[in-house]
């Protein structure tokens, strides 16, 4: 299903936004406190050349998107969770909508 749904997202044009991918999670039932992801735009107001996002899946997995004009298609995997249960490295965006 997490497949299927980032594939529906990309095929539209809303495909470079993070919030599209977060919302279609959501109205698919995946708990938006468990998710992440990272930012649709680069630090000079650029489009990100691409985006994660992620579902912390159990006590130790998390399934994880990547979108954008550098992956070509949509590259989805399942992952160990890192430290502290978050599934992406570095800064990412408040989900707070």
């Amino acid at each position: 299903m997490f497949t299927a749904i980032t594939e529906q997202i990309w095929a539209t044009d809303q495909r470079g936004s993070g919030r599209a991918y977060i919302d279609a999670l959501i109205a698919a039932g995946f708990d938006r406190a468990a998710m992440q992801v990272t930012q649709d735009q680069s630090t000079v107001g650029n489009a990100a050349e691409s985006l994660q996002f992620s579902v912390r899946w159990g006590d130790a997995e998390c399934l994880i998107g990547q979108v954008g004009p550098s992956t070509g298609a949509p590259v989805t995997a399942v992952m160990p969770q890192l430290a502290e249960g978050r599934c992406l490295i570095g800064n990412t965006r408040p989900i707070d909508w």
